[in-house]
């Protein structure tokens, strides 16, 4: 069985995703179901964005082990992971995921909190007496 893996990252979120090929598009989540693991649809759709660009939702089984942050950054995470193994089946796709920013890794995260402030940036409230 030939496989394709990518790996994505969003925050804390880390997300390892594996394409086989000849699939009847079954996906997996950490040993669950796609839709146990990700119930809403919008998450869903945004995850298979870059198979659904090209129509190819039920040629592949995917394996995706995620890990780390919230819901939205491992969905974010996932769907990099699965652009990336797109591109290592074949890299005539790399153009059209890259055109819609499906390959670009957001590279912001959580600021640190500084010493004598409430978080990051917020300050106590100031008590003149």
């Amino acid at each position: 069985m030939e496989e394709f893996i990518g790996t994505g990252r969003r925050k804390r979120s880390v997300s390892s995703v594996r394409l086989r090929l000849k699939g009847s598009g079954k996906i997996n989540v950490n040993g669950r179901k796609f839709e146990d693991y990700f119930p809403l649809e919008l998450q869903r759709e945004a995850i298979l964005a870059p198979l659904a660009k090209f129509e190819l939702q039920s040629s592949y089984d995917i394996v995706i082990r995620v890990k780390g942050g919230g819901i939205q950054g491992q969905v974010i995470a996932t769907r990099l992971g699965i652009s990336r193994a797109l591109v290592e089946q074949d890299a005539t796709k790399r153009h059209d995921l890259k055109e819609v920013g499906y390959l670009t890794r957001d590279a912001r995260r959580r600021e640190r909190k500084k010493y004598g402030l409430a978080g990051a940036r917020k300050r106590f409230q100031f008590s003149k007496r």
